[in-house]
């Protein structure tokens, strides 16, 4: 039976330097887990320890049930925050290579690396020598290393940093299909916003231990805040809200933050007394103001929020 990646329990220091205490992660077949976290976490060091880059302190990393060896590794797609590409390399013969290391007879290397190479949009740079290329450009190759060898796990350490919007659009929609393809997903990104649109879970970091975990839509249900949203039609003059405080207002749209067990249909009751509403809502806070919020709470002692993971 596929269990995918278990991160059970790992702890490493550098020093006096706690990097990961305690970190226990699942990121099963057809899952993508979006991996959150500061500067400093603790991920790129989590990341490294999948590929046995890192040697642990305590706990265990397993596929499948089992200890990941080295063949096990050929089977992963790992894309490093700093890039481990050759300069002098042409692209084409780099992808070729990686592909090769990676167990493909050179003949299905070659087709492979043609493939991703294209789906990258780097087609027409294929005998561009590596250092040539832009900083995205070569972001681009990375990802096709990582992608070549039709890889079951992905591991990608900020895959989308340095990246325009139409490579961003093109990553996205090549992890979502591997995702659906069966292969599992970890990786981290500060661009919040395409993590929510991406995953269903995450992990949060900070300090190295787990401050929140969980599906995105449980994490912001069990938040204890609230967010109202009114746009009115015409300007409302000086309006105040009779619940909540008022984060925002310009006298057309507001944003009031209510508590969680306030009185909703009180609030939205008020805001239309104002004047004709043209939109009118209720809803949690974002991903990114939890993460703003589980972070700047991580100095304090208190238990990680975990609500489980996706049945």
């Amino acid at each position: 039976m596929k269990t995918g990646l278990r991160i059970d329990d790992v702890a490493k220091r550098y020093g006096e330097v706690v990097a990961i205490d305690g970190l226990t992660i699942d990121v099963r077949p057809g899952s993508m887990i979006g991996f959150l976290g500061p500067n400093g976490s603790g991920k790129t060091t989590t990341m490294r320890a999948v590929m046995g880059m890192v040697r642990l302190d305590r706990g265990t990393i397993t596929w499948d049930g089992a200890t990941i060896d080295d063949k096990a590794r050929s089977r992963i797609g790992y894309m490093p925050q700093d890039r481990g590409l050759y300069a002098r390399m042409k692209v084409r013969e780099q992808v070729v290579y990686f592909a090769r290391l990676a167990g493909l007879s050179k003949a299905v290397a070659a087709e492979r690396a043609d493939h991703w190479l294209d789906r990258v949009g780097l087609a027409d740079r294929a005998d561009s020598l590596t250092q040539e290329l832009s900083g995205g450009n070569q972001q681009r190759v990375q990802l096709a290393v990582a992608l070549v060898h039709d890889p079951d796990l992905l591991i990608l350490d900020e895959p989308f940093s340095g990246l325009d919007p139409v490579a961003v659009e093109a990553l996205r929609a090549i992890i979502s299909e591997r995702a659906d393809d069966g292969a599992g997903v970890l990786f981290s990104s500060h661009q919040l916003d395409l993590v929510e649109g991406l995953c269903d879970e995450v992990v949060v970091i900070a300090q190295g231990r787990q401050v929140a975990a969980g599906l995105i839509r449980d994490l912001r249900a069990a938040s204890p805040r609230r967010r109202l949203r009114v746009q009115w039609r015409e300007p409302v003059g000086d309006w105040r809200p009779v619940i909540g405080s008022l984060a925002e207002f310009d006298g057309v749209t507001a944003d009031v933050d209510l508590s969680a067990d306030a009185d909703f249909e009180a609030a939205m009751v008020q805001a239309m007394a104002a004047g004709p509403v043209s939109e009118i809502g209720i809803e949690p806070p974002g991903l990114d103001e939890l993460f703003a919020h589980w972070v700047a709470a991580s100095s304090l002692p208190s238990d990680p929020v975990d609500l489980g993971s996706a049945p």
